[in-house]
């Protein structure tokens, strides 16, 4: 028996890296799993990923979360196929790499992010709960993905901490307003995650990056997807607008140790 015998979850921005692993996660444990990609190609891609896995049975459907029509035929095929809808897991996320800095950003690039990571999350967000969580009498679940960078900034990358930090104050938002009506909204904040980028990295990078981490390793994907799943169980049923933070213990600690003189 697993947790998610019976459920149906939808994971957005499931076709690669942390999402694969989400998608994975709630198939083994007994979920009708929907994922989406923000267009044909990668969700084909990750549909393919997934039968590499041994992972069978995922619904894939394209779709970029930032355009309301699209999330409005991802929800109308949901309810065609599945009836109902438990699970929201929003994932997908837009990385804001390559922007630049804060000077040289062109504006249009930074809601980009917010389009997707924000004003997506919510209209997904939305769409579940009028659509079916309010319709059933068992309600739903949603998590988000946030990141430990929406309490600890990183370099050229403002407009994802933004987005990150709109995301944990819209979490407890949402949770206060959906509590009484048995919706719970809880978010995963990873730090370093060990995804394809980390495949082209030089190894003394991955050693220094590493270094910043008190238990001296990054997160698997597993790892991460371990934490969503506990949030969208029952398991953590006595908890909303909860920011669990997964990063090896570098929110705890003022500097890595090598400079903390």
């Amino acid at each position: 028996m697993g947790r998610f015998d019976g459920k149906v979850a939808l994971v957005t921005g499931g076709n690669r890296n942390t999402g694969l692993c989400i998608v994975e996660k709630f198939v083994r444990e007994g979920a009708k799993v929907f994922m989406c990609g923000s267009s044909a190609e990668s969700t084909d891609k990750g549909a393919a990923a997934l039968k590499e896995r041994g992972v069978d049975g995922v619904t894939s459907i394209p779709c970029d979360i930032s355009d309301a029509a699209q999330v409005a035929a991802m929800f109308d095929r949901i309810e065609r196929e599945a009836g109902r809808l438990d699970i929201l897991v929003n994932n997908a996320a837009n990385q804001g790499i390559g922007h630049g800095g804060p000077l040289e950003m062109v504006p249009e690039r930074f809601w980009d992010v917010l389009k997707t990571n924000v004003v997506g999350g919510f209209r997904v967000t939305q769409a579940a709960c009028n659509r079916f969580f309010m319709q059933q009498e068992s309600r739903g679940v949603v998590v988000f993905l946030s990141s430990n960078t929406a309490q600890r900034a990183i370099r050229k990358r403002t407009a994802y901490c933004a987005s990150k930090g709109a995301i944990n104050s819209m979490v407890r938002a949402l949770a206060l307003d959906l509590a009484p009506l048995g919706i719970r909204v809880n978010a995963c904040a990873p730090g370093y995650i060990n995804t394809e980028r980390w495949d082209v990295l030089d190894p003394k990078i991955a050693a220094r990056r590493r270094l910043n981490c008190p238990l001296r390793k990054e997160a698997k994907g597993s790892d991460i997807a371990n934490v969503v799943a506990f949030l969208a169980s029952d398991d953590s049923a006595n908890m909303t607008g909860e920011i669990v933070t997964c990063d090896a213990g570098c929110s705890c600690q003022h500097m890595p140790e090598d400079v903390d003189m």
